[in-house]
């Protein structure tokens, strides 16, 4: 209608809301109840209707707008189109849950000022908005280094601790190396006309050797912000440091602006795609699944074992990718729009679980004060809304049916299933070989969860303090109810979610599946057909519940109710407590034996005279050694030369002018 906003409007007013709530923040910056119950909640309002103006700008067309706030003559560029649709509705759904939750968890002593946290967290926001409106690489690159300092401060909240700055360094460090990838592929793709709109890159028609290149450069660049191997080592150590609302933001949010970036320019501003583009990223990507989930399995911090989980979904992304670009490559267009699917639906699936998950191990740690999997166990009994709300994410991140990961996933296998007759040779071998790599992650991934799950949760206290340990407050509670909703509904209507996003699909591909889903009815999920693959996720879920219903009913009515009292058997042990129970370290002893070689593993054993024996392991990444430490040596080397070289004795300065004028003389002698 005349005079109404655009969807555009709307999220450009939503960026520059989450602004004013930051500075206002600044108002009054130790006011905790000002800033936790006002205006946490007001950007989490803003969130919600955000999401919603994406929602309605998915399957129409695309919006632009031009704001002057940049340098004289370039100005921002920006555009609303169906792939910044998703990740905007990603972004305004997923901090929503986020946001509510954060308003019960920051308190005071939580490192920074109260309302420079709210500064730092909703200028995160905006700029992770920015990101996806961005229209040319200038806005873009300026949103992007906003988003990476923002989030640099968010992640160094509690400064005090050196291992916290250390992992903040580390992380601003990645994020400037992936950010020259980032710039020199927007720079190659303007080839060499100086124009650097994306409506420009769209025209220009690169060599393929060009057209590598920007690839190359920009899997590099935004697989430093993803966490792809070996461009992971910041996240592993960055979201134990954070505060938890800052982790579930930057996992299951961040990261996915990266591949969003990701997809930008491999599907819509260069023009051609390349068969080996997509084996690159496939390999990728199943590397770093399988380095991701065998991290996790083995990892005794609960931040740390999730933050290795999100290395493993980012691989799975990754590889959806690939398999997309080699279908495209041959125009198996439906077999693209399905990899294509899968990639976006896992997006959205994770930024839903891995948040909830993030969130949880926030409650937990306020509860208990305890990260270490070691001191915990037994919290059901004093926690059960976190508890039971974890396990809904818990169930979601093993691909297990009804909830979001379960869809994802089978969309990604049923994209390796129907590949046979590629037209390589070669990827015929290789395909099926890829699929069963992904079975095999999947199967950890569910290892590592249960380990995640029953420690913290199951069995007794292993720590006498963890009986002190409550539930989540009311707007904690709020928080991880929205997004668990989020998870059940990307699980039980899976057909609606790909009718809406089916529009990013077919922008990037030409092609999507809305057709074959339409054929079928909203309650069955039939990609091809039904007759080759189905799945319908309520009559799955009405199963589920009928199953536990009838349990709970068999056992109230048939158990006789007479009691037999006897001693429990122990399983060989004669002492009962916490201590019979698996550790950590024990439950994940298999997984440590059976790929020893992925891990460097430092051990140590008790002597044999010792009154109170201790066996300890350390697992560490291989990646530190063979890449970062030998570069930090040569870096410390070449400083250590420099410091040298200027001793700052002016007779030392005078020596170098005098080699240097004899050395010049010398060359230039006829």
């Amino acid at each position: 209608m005349p005079g109404s906003l655009l969807s555009i409007d709307v999220l450009l007013i939503a960026a520059a809301a989450w602004l004013a709530i930051g500075l206002c923040g600044l108002l009054a910056p130790r006011n905790t109840a000002f800033i936790s119950r006002l205006l946490f909640p007001l950007g989490a309002v803003v969130g919600i209707g955000m999401g919603v103006a994406a929602l309605n700008a998915l399957g129409g067309d695309a919006q632009t707008a031009v704001l002057v706030i940049g340098l004289p003559d370039l100005p921002f560029h920006l555009r609303l189109d169906n792939l910044s649709a998703v990740f905007a509705l990603l972004l305004g759904f997923a901090s929503a849950g986020i946001s509510i939750y954060a308003a019960g968890y920051f308190r005071k002593g939580e490192g920074a000022a109260p309302g420079v946290l709210c500064l730092e967290y909703h200028l995160f926001l905006a700029s992770m908005l920015m990101v996806l409106l961005a229209d040319d690489a200038y806005a873009f690159m300026v949103a992007w280094e906003t988003m990476a300092l923002s989030s640099f401060f968010l992640v160094t909240t509690d400064h005090k601790h050196e291992e916290i700055r250390r992992a903040g360094f580390l992380y601003l460090l990645i994020a400037h190396i992936g950010a020259i990838g980032i710039l020199l592929s927007f720079g190659v793709m303007t080839g060499g006309a100086g124009d650097y709109s994306f409506a420009a890159m769209r025209t220009q028609e690169l060599a393929p050797f060009w057209s590598s290149a920007a690839f190359l450069l920009a899997l590099a660049g935004f697989g430093a912000k993803a966490g792809l191997v070996p461009l992971h080592v910041w996240l592993p150590e960055a979201h134990p440091a954070a505060p938890s609302p800052v982790s579930a933001m930057m996992s299951g949010v961040m990261l996915k602006t990266a591949i969003y970036g990701l997809l930008r320019v491999s599907f819509d501003l260069l023009h051609t795609t390349i068969w080996w583009w997509g084996v690159v990223a496939l390999v990728v990507g199943l590397i770093t699944a399988l380095f991701g989930v065998l991290y996790a399995t083995v990892q005794n911090d609960m931040k740390r074992l999730l933050a290795y989980s999100s290395i493993e979904n980012i691989g799975l992304i990754a590889v959806g990718i690939g398999l997309t670009l080699i279908f495209h490559a041959y125009r198996m267009e439906g077999l693209a729009a399905l990899a294509m699917t899968a990639v976006l639906y896992h997006c959205l699936a994770h930024a839903g679980f891995k948040s909830l998950l993030f969130l949880c191990t926030g409650s937990v740690l306020h509860a208990t004060r305890e990260r270490s999997l070691g001191k915990l166990g037994g919290l059901i009994h004093h926690m059960p809304w976190v508890a039971w709300l974890a396990l809904a994410g818990v169930i979601a991140s093993t691909g297990l049916p009804p909830l979001s990961g379960f869809v994802s996933e089978w969309l990604l296998l049923q994209s390796f299933l129907f590949s046979p007759g590629l037209p390589h040779p070669w990827l015929n071998m290789v395909v099926p070989v890829a699929a069963a790599l992904v079975v095999l992650v999947a199967a950890l991934a569910g290892f590592a969860m249960v380990k995640f799950y029953g420690i913290i949760f199951l069995g007794q206290m292993r720590e006498p303090a963890l009986k002190d340990a409550h539930d989540a407050g009311a707007w904690e509670k709020l928080g991880l109810v929205w997004l668990a909703l989020i998870t059940l509904f990307l699980g039980v209507m899976p057909s609606t979610v790909i009718l809406r996003i089916d529009a990013a699909t077919r922008q990037l591909l030409g092609s999507g599946l809305a057709d074959k889903l339409n054929e079928n009815g909203w309650w069955m999920l039939a990609p091809i057909s039904p007759e080759r693959a189905s799945y319908e996720p309520l009559l799955v879920l009405v199963t589920i519940a009928a199953a536990l219903l009838m349990g709970r009913w068999l056992v109230r009515h048939l158990y006789h109710g007479r009691v037999r009292r006897s001693s429990a058997w122990d399983c060989g042990y004669h002492f009962e407590g916490p201590r019979a129970q698996d550790t950590a370290e024990g439950f994940s002893q298999p997984i440590r034996r059976i790929f020893e070689p992925m891990f460097r593993m430092e051990r140590h054993f008790p002597a044999a005279r010792d009154t109170k024996p201790f066996y300890s392991v350390k697992v560490e990444d291989h990646f530190w050694y063979w890449c970062y430490l030998p570069i930090a040596r040569l870096a410390n080397w070449i400083s250590t030369l420099i410091v040298t070289l200027q001793g700052g004795r002016i007779a030392v300065y005078l020596m170098y002018s005098f080699i240097t004028l004899i050395v010049l003389l010398l060359v230039a002698r006829p």
